[in-house]
């Protein structure tokens, strides 16, 4: 009779193991071997000497748009935490560290809600692709409620598209 000598469990693999893999686009963290690993470090060194410098192409580009349409209605509003700006370029949101930014073309429609009582004025952003972004906005009185409405719809005027299908 043969025995063998160790554990006869395989090692674990996917998702169990590692939270990094997903089925189809990733290999298990067990299955890459030591050759992959330097083929992919010159191949990223070669394309990054090949490539030109994204950094001044990006900061070239950003400075014309900004010039030509910087004359529109800009809408902003913040406080302590949150920060929301809707201007030419599109729709940008901000709480705390974490920041997203919509292009106009990426928008299918943006929502104004009051609360009942206290100061909160929401935004929600919603995509064409069934998300929703809302930010709550603290309010330093109430009676900028009816402005930030007015400056909001004279931006979304100005700039958003509503395609009519």
């Amino acid at each position: 009779m043969e025995q063998r000598i160790g554990s006869s469990s395989q090692p674990l693999e996917g998702a169990g193991f590692d939270p990094a893999f997903i089925p189809g686009l990733t290999s298990p963290a067990s299955g890459r071997t030591e050759d992959d690993e330097p083929e992919k470090e010159s191949e990223v060194a070669e394309s990054e000497e090949s490539a030109p410098e994204p950094e001044e192409t990006a900061e070239e580009s950003a400075a014309e748009p900004e010039e030509a349409g910087a004359d529109g209605p800009v809408f902003e509003a913040s406080d302590r935490r949150a920060r929301m700006v809707a201007d030419h370029r599109g729709v940008r949101l901000s709480l705390d560290d974490q920041e997203c930014e919509f292009r106009w073309d990426e928008i299918g429609a943006v929502e104004t809600e009051t609360a009942r009582f206290g100061k909160r004025y929401t935004v929600t952003v919603h995509t064409p692709d069934r998300r929703w972004y809302p930010i709550e906005i603290e309010a330093p009185a109430r009676s900028h409620f009816k402005e930030w409405d007015e400056q909001l719809d004279a931006v979304l005027d100005a700039y958003f598209e509503e395609d009519a299908e």
